[in-house]
Parts: structure tokens; sequence; C-alpha cells
């Protein structure tokens, strides 16, 4: 209205509370759809961050294991959750928050399935039969729920908690079969190592010469990442009784970690590994 011959616009009153669109919390962003492909493309890089990834969880995670269940444990869950929250909190391919979730993944599950090992006292034999199985029902379910089990479909949430799952198991996996050629097979790391370093080449050529499913040659070649990365990890850090070189759990957990931060801090600036034909312009 007017005052003193001056004219002054009103602003318009704020909406009541009830009716003001809600703020984003930490839960509405976690389950926001994706806007593009939430993993990465499958270029060499992706392989040898993922072997770096899966030494480093070995070694980190029985670094942690001097501290006991509740101490080491507790570190592994937290550096878990927190890259729940990174990956999940994304909405599309973020290297950082990928990577970390992976990484803590890796540590996570190497404790989880010694921990089945050490103190439920399942057998070697036994926890390479239960994580085959686990696996074995999350693939089933996956594709019965989607109809895929391509990477280059991961850009819903139901997927990408279908992706998660298959990797978490597919490292318990990993662990349970390492030690048992190490210890029941008495191979050794290092003979354990050269052998799934053969093992992880044989998915690639059965596709190249027999056409093997692109898609089975991607999860076999997957799951061979976390033992053939495992014991090499172990041969390195575990002591000369144990038919390692000595180096140590904290050291060998250490130089992987700065590998791995080197390499993924290249894939955050360059971006070579973003699926193209998937990802959409910024917003």
């Amino acid at each position: 209205m007017t005052h003193g011959g001056t004219v002054r616009l009103d602003t318009p009153p704020r909406p009541p509370r009830w009716d003001r669109e809600p703020a984003p919390t930490l839960v509405r962003r976690m389950w926001a759809r994706p806007i593009a492909a939430k993993v990465p493309e499958i270029i060499a890089l992706f392989w040898a961050v993922k072997i770096l990834t899966t030494a480093g969880g070995e070694a980190t995670s029985d670094f942690l294991a001097h501290y006991g269940n509740f101490v080491g444990g507790g570190a592994e869950l937290l550096v878990f959750v927190i890259g729940l929250v990174l990956q999940f909190g994304t909405k599309r391919y973020r290297a950082f928050a990928y990577w970390w979730l992976a990484f803590s993944i890796a540590i996570f599950g190497t404790g989880v399935a010694d921990f089945l090992h050490l103190d439920v006292h399942i057998s070697y034999a036994g926890t390479t039969v239960l994580w085959a199985a686990i696996l074995g029902f999350i693939f089933w379910l996956w594709h019965h729920q989607e109809r895929t089990l391509s990477i280059h479909s991961i850009h819903t949430r139901r997927r990408e908690f279908f992706y998660w799952s298959t990797v978490f198991a597919t490292f318990a996996l990993g662990t349970a079969l390492g030690d048992y050629t190490a210890f029941v097979l008495n191979l050794g790391y290092l003979a354990s190592g050269f052998m799934f370093a053969v093992a992880i080449v044989l998915p690639g050529l059965a596709r190249r010469l027999f056409g093997l499913n692109p898609v089975l040659a991607f999860w076999i070649a997957y799951v061979l990442t976390r033992p053939l990365g495992a014991s090499f990890a172990d041969w390195v850090s575990k002591p000369h009784r144990l038919g390692g070189i000595a180096f140590g759990d904290g050291p060998t957990a250490a130089l992987c970690f700065l590998a791995v931060a080197a390499l993924v801090g290249y894939l955050a600036v360059a971006r070579p590994d973003i699926q193209q034909g998937i990802e959409e312009a910024e917003v």
C-alpha cells in the first residue's frame, strides 16, 4: 500500500509449514533415482584398481584384526557404512564414492569371512561352499527380478543394490577360496597367486575363442580378482614361517591404499571410465 506518498510492494506470504517442499534428507538422497549409470565402464585400469583394492582390503583387515573383533571389526564396519552412504548418495558414477565402497567391502568382506572361520569355526571348504551358495542365490534373484546381470544396466536403485550385494559375496567367496588353496591344498600364498593369475585370463580367452557370454565371463573374472590380490598381499605381508616375505600387514595396506588413491584420483579427473551412451548431461 502507500505510506508517505511512497508505494511499497508487500512480499507474498510464505506458504503454511505443511505445504512447503520438504528438504532433502540423507535417506531421501540415498533412495533418489539415479540419472546415469552408477558403475564404471570396464577398462584395463578397472582391473588394476580392483586387484589393488582386494590386496589392500586383505592386508587392512588382517591389520585391524590385531585389535580384536570389537575395535578392529567396529572400524571395518564404520568404513563400510561410510562407503554405503557415499555411493548410494550419488545419482551417477563417481570414482571416489564407487572405489571407497569397493575398498571398504574388500576390508569388511575379509573380516566377515575370517570371522566365520576363526570364531564360528567353519572350515575353509565350508565357508567357500557357503559363500558360493549365497552368490548363486543373489545372481538368481537378481536375474529373476531384472532379467539381466549386465553391469551396463546399473541405473536403478534396485539393480545397484543387487550389484553391491553381489560384490560383497564375491569378496567373501574369494577370501575363503584363497585361504582354501593356500592352507587346505597346501599351495601357499605365492603358488596360489600365480594359479589365480592364470585362471583370471581364462574367461577372456573363452569369450574371444569360444564365444563365452560376456556377462558370465566378467563375473567369473571378477570373483577371481579377490583370491588373486589377496594371495599376493598375504605373500608380501605375512612372516616367513607362513610363507610370506614379512613386509607386514600395516605397510602392505598403506602401499595398496596409496596406489589405489593415486589411480582413483586419475579416474576422477580424466574420467576415462564413464559408460558411453548412458551418461547424461550435468544437471
